[in-house]
Formats: C-alpha cells, structure tokens, sequence
C-alpha cells in the first residue's frame, strides 16, 4: 500500500510504500522505530557520455534523474541529510546497511563515522556475472561494498550467527558473498521488455542483510526502495517493512510485487534461534533426569579417548577428573574444549555426541 505524509508517524511504521523524499519522509517518523535499515542511495555516477557494446548499441545503464545528485559537495550534503534522519529513527541496538559503488561509497563512509556510527563490516558483493567493460579503459567493476553499522560503540546489535553459519552449510559466514546481480524472472520488465528499474538488487543479498540483523516483526526501513525487493524479503521473512521512494512508477512496482508476494507459512520457520539465548544446561543435570547414568562411558569420536560418568555430574578418564570440557582438553592436551561436541555416547552401535540429549533437555523445558 502506498502512503502519503498525510498520516500519523504510528501509521507509517507498519508494512507501508512512502511516496517522497527520504530525508522529508524520515522527518516525519518518530525517534527509534528502526531495528534495521537498509539503504541504496544514488551512486552518483562519474561517467560522462553514452556506452556502446562492440556492436554498437547502446548500454541501458544508469542514467536517471534521480542518481544524478551534483557535485561531491551536493551528494556529501545530500547524504548528511538522510543519514541525520536515519540515525534518528535507528534504534540504539538496531544497525544500518548502506550499499554503493566506487562512486559513493567512500564519501558515505566517512560520513557515517563523523555521525557516530560504528563499522561492524564492510562486506563486498562480488558478481558472478558483471556487466563487461565495453570501453576497455579500466578493470571490469565486478564488486559493490556494503558497510554494516552499529549506532554506536556501545551499542548491541542483534547478529544472528547460527543462522548465517547455518545459510553456510555450517561454516563460519565470510565478508565477500559470491552473489550473482538481479536476471531473469526476477528482474522487473515493463511492457516493452526494458528494466523498470537499473540497479534491481537481487533477492538473495538482502535475504543476507536481514536475516543476519533482524528478528521476525522487526522493522526494516528502507529510504532508497526502488522495486520493493527490500519489502519482498522482509515480508519472506516475517519482517515489517517501510519503503520510501520520490518515483511513483518505482512505488507501483513495489507494491504489486510486494502484494504477489506470499506471507510465511508458519513463524517457527522464520525465527533464528541463537544457541547463545537457549537456557544453559550443566551436564549434571543429564544425570539428574536420567538420561545418563554414573557409570556410563563416553568416548571420543575418534574413540582414542574414554571417561565414565560420576553421580555428581564429573567425568573420570584414566588421568584426569573434572567437567565435561576439563577432562576434553586435558586428554587432548589442548587448551580448551567443548565437551559436548567432544564426547559421545555409543546407542545402537552409533556414536552420538551428548549433545543431542543437552537438546532434547532444552526442548522439554521450552
């Protein structure tokens, strides 16, 4: 649904299209009602004249009014405007996403630290297929940078670190996402077959940003929103969404597409529970329900290693006695030791880590 200025701040917070300008729009809203925005400012771009491929036609690229901002001092004003408005509306823990190229990007950096934010990453999104250099002057601009940032030093920012490991198949998430740029169906066409917008970013780059910074019914603002994918996402993903764009063709497109898009099946699917919020289990307490018995014995996963249970919740190898992450570092000779993952449980003649009983404690007790 598209808005005008005409309604109250309450209303302009929930799920809604803005038509207008971002820093006048954002005047309007009240303090801290952001938990994340992102934002895609005009790039503001440098180049001078008309791209041609070697068969000479003509290279739809960006060259709307709107990217063309001014000087640097025009697009330096212009970024201390919205971004004075989006740290307003941020809230202390919430953090911005600014995306740009080697054309903005810097100059929206050092202004972001002269305001006080603070870099969490810039994360650099490399494409697997780049628009070719068809002038062959300089390298192929094969990457754009996102700067992550928290309000402040102190601030603490959700960063859901399971999730992201886990979008990873289970290893650690890095700063450069090999990401290809908005094709096919998903690339918004007019009638004509044209691009209804030049820089459509692809679904699967803000699925990263919000999935990683958010948590379902968070709030997602979003001052630059072109074609909506900011909202498409966010409505995948359980979030609420304000966009703001001063093009009305852009706001029609948004909302169609954000209107074809479907609501979440079921909220258990969307939330990203951290294992650092789970309520802690002492291994103890797998003796105290019975799950484990003294006298048990664990092995390594390797099996080079054995230790027996003892009723008050230690375990005992042939050497050493102590907790579960003691006596895992002590047989190893390592430093430290996560004795949940480290020792297992032979069922069936499969070897289990005890972990899986740490969960089954959890969800009885969820």
């Amino acid at each position: 649904m598209a808005f005008s200025l005409k309604h109250s701040p309450k209303e302009m917070i929930n799920s809604k299209i803005i038509l207008g300008n971002s820093a006048t729009v954002m005047s309007k809203l009240p303090d801290q009602c952001a938990d994340m925005i992102f934002a895609d400012p005009p790039y503001n771009l440098q180049l001078r004249g008309d791209l041609h491929r070697p068969n000479n036609t003509r290279v739809n690229g960006v060259d709307n009014a709107w990217d063309k901002v001014g000087t640097f001092v025009d697009y330096d004003t212009f970024t201390g405007k919205w971004l004075a408005e989006a740290r307003r509306v941020l809230k202390d823990d919430g953090t911005i996403w600014v995306i740009g190229t080697y054309h903005n990007i810097y100059r929206v950096g050092a202004t972001l630290q002269d305001m006080g934010f603070w870099f969490l990453n810039d994360i650099v999104w490399i494409k697997t297929n780049p628009m070719p250099n068809f002038r062959g002057t300089r390298f192929t601009n094969a990457h754009e940078t996102l700067l992550w940032c928290a309000k402040s030093e102190t601030s603490k920012p959700t960063f859901n670190y399971d999730a992201m490991k886990a979008l990873n198949e289970d290893l650690q998430m890095r700063s450069d996402w090999l990401l290809p740029i908005c094709t096919g169906s998903e690339r918004l066409r007019d009638q004509k077959g044209d691009k209804v917008h030049p820089t459509q970013k692809p679904e699967a780059l803000i699925y990263r940003a919000i999935l990683a910074a958010t948590n379902p019914d968070d709030l997602v603002l979003d001052p630059f929103f072109g074609t909506g994918t900011t909202g498409v996402v966010a409505k995948k993903l359980g979030r609420r969404y304000l966009g703001i764009d001063s093009d009305p063709a852009y706001v029609k497109a948004a909302r169609e597409r954000i209107e074809a898009t479907p609501e979440p099946h079921s909220l258990e699917l969307i939330r990203s529970p951290s294992k650092r919020r789970q309520p802690r289990i002492p291994f103890g307490w797998l003796v105290e329900r019975g799950l484990l018995s003294a006298g048990d014995v664990l092995v390594s996963p390797d099996h080079q290693h054995t230790a027996k249970v003892r009723a008050d919740g230690t375990v005992i190898s042939a050497t050493h006695r102590g907790s579960i992450h003691q006596v895992g570092a002590a047989v190893q000779g390592a430093p430290s030791c996560n004795g949940w993952t480290f020792w297992c449980m032979n069922v069936e003649g499969k070897t289990i880590p005890i972990d899986s009983l740490r969960q089954q404690l959890r969800s009885e007790l969820n």
